[in-house]
């Protein structure tokens, strides 16, 4: 779900090939019949949701599926979509619920399409991917439960990734000015003008000064490892584990986008997580309690790791606030679908800030401590 960094002009970037194309794509490419197609929302990107079968009336091993065709910019990085793509395919045969990719004619997972659309010429590099069942975190009532499952699951994956994926193009995920990193909410000083001179922007360029000071010198103390790096509420696919309407059970059945994954801390997964966990949520307070129990009883953090928590946090939401602002302003067209984090997002942020990071965090501790104490 997450807005993309986009400083490049769009409309030179995204891919808009037509329904028509796709269906012959697919065909051509991977050699199924397309029994229906969805496009499905995007910003740099563009993503269907499709039935597919080996044969025109569906008879055999009819399957829904989602084709992703990578904007130009990214698919200019074949090594990096590749290790995504391995990645998934690694932490699947893990036993986590991620996608994999149906193989092409030629056996490849992946696969470079000259596009027709606008000035010059284009190429976007394409994946069918399996289709993963299960409702956004986004579109239930978040109970304790699902936050812990949450939080233990980012910590189960980052910690896969660290210790058994292996790759000769890893190298890729360290990347540097990526937006997206939370190392480098200091380049948000480039975008912060799309806010206006509001409270926003105050709250703002206060997360960024003290993440300047407090944060940065840190970094080198923290536990490094690859991160997925946008475990939001619509990128965790959950469903039912129990008929009680009283007391709902959720598992996680899915988990999407791996386009953000970059070399980072575990410290950082747990802040990314428990932000976007807080929005949709009716005690957004509390939410990092109970994700940070979940996280912490796989890796507990150190205490140079939990110091940093509520200025990663704010990080993160400085980081999705500013760039769908940024990208609004410029992209108008598409700003309902960039500004769903917004929506609460900035009631959150300024809550977070006028309670007090020390209130802020005891709350959090006091949540995970009673976990412990079970």
């Amino acid at each position: 779900m997450s807005s993309r960094n986009d400083c490049r002009p769009q409309a030179l970037t995204k891919p808009a090939l037509e329904e028509k194309a796709v269906i012959e794509l697919v065909d051509r490419v991977f050699g199924l019949k397309v029994s229906w197609i969805r496009p499905l929302p995007s910003y740099d990107d563009q993503n269907f949701h499709i039935c597919v079968s080996r044969n025109e009336d569906g008879a055999e091993g009819a399957a829904e599926c989602v084709l992703k065709i990578t904007n130009s910019e990214d698919s200019q990085e074949p090594d990096l979509i590749e290790v995504q793509t391995q990645a998934m395919m690694f932490l699947h045969a893990e036993g986590f619920p991620s996608a994999t990719p149906y193989l092409t004619k030629d056996g490849n997972t992946m696969f470079l399409e000259a596009g027709d659309t606008g000035p010059g010429s284009k190429k976007y590099m394409v994946r069918l991917l399996t289709y993963l069942p299960g409702t956004p975190v986004a579109k239930i009532a978040t109970n304790p439960q699902i936050l812990y499952e949450i939080g233990k699951l980012a910590a189960r994956l980052d910690k896969a990734l660290a210790e058994k994926f292996h790759h000769p193009s890893v190298k890729t995920l360290h990347r540097g000015q990526f937006i997206w990193n939370l190392a480098n909410v200091p380049l948000l000083h480039q975008y912060i003008y799309a806010l206006g001179q509001t409270k926003y922007c105050e709250v703002v360029e206060k997360v960024i000064q003290q993440f300047e000071e407090k944060v940065m010198p840190k970094l080198s103390s923290f536990r490094a490892c690859i991160n997925h790096g946008d475990l939001n509420d619509h990128n965790i696919l959950v469903d039912s584990a129990s008929a009680s309407l009283e007391d709902p059970q959720y598992r996680v059945s899915g988990i999407l986008d791996f386009s953000d994954m970059s070399y980072g801390y575990y410290v950082f997964e747990v802040a990314i997580a428990i932000m976007y966990l807080m929005i949709e949520s009716s005690d957004p307070l509390g939410v990092g309690g109970h994700v940070l129990a979940g996280f912490e009883s796989i890796l507990p953090l150190t205490p140079e790791e939990r110091g940093a928590l509520f200025l990663l946090v704010s990080g993160r939401f400085s980081q999705s606030l500013v760039i769908a602002a940024h990208t609004a302003l410029h992209y108008p067209e598409n700003k309902e679908y960039l500004m769903i984090t917004a929506r609460t997002g900035w009631k959150h942020l300024m809550k977070m800030f006028e309670v007090g990071q020390a209130a802020v965090e005891q709350r959090w501790f006091q949540i995970a401590g009673a976990y412990g104490d079970h």
